[in-house]
């Protein structure tokens, strides 16, 4: 997985289109990485955790982006993220759903299918 593409600004702040399950993971990484080091830096300089609230308030947006276009690949509507607001199950039914189940094959009403070869 190309990290970098990951990083890209259409990447991050567009939710029409799909993503697959590897670039859903790569983001996932890359959050959780960044949510480390902001941790560390943030217990170095003993900012009481306002840097974490900070990169959290700030990944917010990119996260459902990524998010709905990762529910867009499995062919339902990004609305399916208010399932996060169920206790447990919705964390549950998200890491099962996105991070797990492939996404549908050949193109869907949200776009073409992100794993086809690029046409010639």
């Amino acid at each position: 997985m190309d990290f970098g593409k990951v990083l890209t600004k259409e990447f991050l702040l567009n939710w029409k289109g799909r993503v697959n399950r590897a670039q859903f993971w790569a983001f996932v990484l890359l959050y959780i990485a960044g949510a480390i080091a902001i941790a560390i830096v943030d217990g170095i300089l003993g900012t009481g955790g306002i840097l974490g609230f900070i990169y959290a308030l700030a990944a917010l947006y990119p996260y459902f982006c990524v998010l709905i276009r990762r529910w867009h690949d499995r062919d339902k509507s990004g609305l399916f993220c208010l399932v996060i607001l169920i206790p447990f199950l919705g964390a549950l039914w998200i890491l099962i759903e996105c991070g797990c189940l492939k996404g549908t094959d050949g193109p869907n009403r949200f776009g073409p299918d992100p794993l086809a070869p690029a046409a010639v």
